[in-house]
This record gives structure tokens, C-alpha cells and sequence, in this order.
């Protein structure tokens, strides 16, 4: 043995003393590492989320935050058209002959079309006869005020798949729809 070493007479163990002063400063070690280690889980879970946040923005893939009802008719602004107006009024009776309808229709065309009107003015007395024969095939009942947005649609397909050539209707616009009992 050297000099430096101690000789322990009472029989105590040096190296039990030694880790017990040892075992006093891990108690105390171990929450101040648990505390750490629970910010740091914090931390990383804080970025991380808004890491997931940002990127979804910048992305587009984030819900957005306004609403379209997906049923609603709303289409933004409605374009500007041209209307033809030189069918003029035409009065005929309805098919179950018990009343008379007095239609004006204006026909919307895409503005500064010079072959659309140019077409339309030279088909004026066909449109004319079309719309008279229109309003003869149809029921009383059938010319209610509900029905007439689908009665501006049926006009206008059959104006541009059976009457026009180069011409394409856009709208179809009463200016006046009556219908009166005889």
C-alpha cells in the first residue's frame, strides 16, 4: 500500500461514503434533466406544428376561409351583351285555345359581333314566325311566372341548334309576357 492511502480501522467502506454524497447529487440531477428534456419535447412539438401551419398556407392546401355555398346561382359579374329587339310584340293564343299570350323578347348576343347581328336582322322575319309558332305550341299553364326561366333556356337552345348559323344567343329577355284568359 502506498502512503497515500487512508486505512480505514472502523471497518467502514470508503467507496460507500464516496457514492452516497454521489447519490445525493443524482437525486437532484435527474428532475433538472427531466425538466429539460419536457421543454425540449415542447419546443420541437411547437415547430413542428408550425412548420405544418406555415406550409399548408404557402402551399394552398389549407382550408379556406371563406365559404361558397356550392349550390348557390352566383357566377360573379354577368357579361355585357348586345340585344336584338326588331321581332317586336306578337300576340297568338295558347294550345288549349282558352287564353292569349303577348310576348316582346329581346335576343343578347356577344357585344361587337357584327356577323351575329348582321345574321340576326336578316332572320328577323323567321324569328318573327318562330316565336309566333313558340307561344302557339304552349299551354296556359305552361307560361306561369315560375316557368320562365325555362322557357329563356328551351328559346335559346333551339335558336342557336335550329335557326342560326354563325349567330349564338347568349340571353333570352322578355320585356313583356302576358297572358291573359279570353
Amino acid at each position: 500500500m502506498g502512503d497515500d492511502d487512508s486505512l480505514d480501522l472502523s471497518g467502514e467502506d470508503v467507496g460507500a461514503a464516496e457514492s452516497g454524497g454521489k447519490k445525493a447529487k443524482a437525486g437532484g440531477f435527474l428532475p433538472t434533466l427531466l425538466k429539460f428534456a419536457a421543454i425540449g419535447l415542447g419546443a420541437l412539438i411547437f415547430i413542428v406544428t408550425v412548420a405544418a401551419i406555415t406550409y399548408n398556407i404557402l402551399s394552398g392546401r389549407g382550408e379556406s376561409q371563406t365559404v361558397i355555398d356550392p349550390t348557390s346561382e352566383y357566377i360573379g359579374t354577368r357579361p355585357q351583351y348586345a340585344t336584338f329587339s326588331l321581332i317586336g310584340q306578337i300576340a297568338t293564343r295558347t294550345r288549349d285555345q282558352t287564353h292569349t299570350t303577348v310576348v316582346d323578347m329581346l335576343i343578347e348576343y356577344d357585344l361587337n359581333n357584327n356577323a351575329a347581328q348582321t345574321e340576326l336582322t336578316a332572320r328577323v322575319a323567321q324569328l318573327r314566325d318562330f316565336t309566333r309558332q313558340y307561344f302557339a305550341q304552349k299551354y296556359a299553364n305552361e307560361l306561369e311566372p315560375e316557368n320562365e326561366n325555362r322557357l329563356k333556356q328551351e328559346i335559346r337552345e333551339l335558336l342557336n341548334t335550329r335557326y342560326l348559323d354563325t349567330a349564338k344567343v347568349r340571353g333570352i329577355l322578355f320585356n313583356k309576357l302576358d297572358v291573359m284568359e279570353l
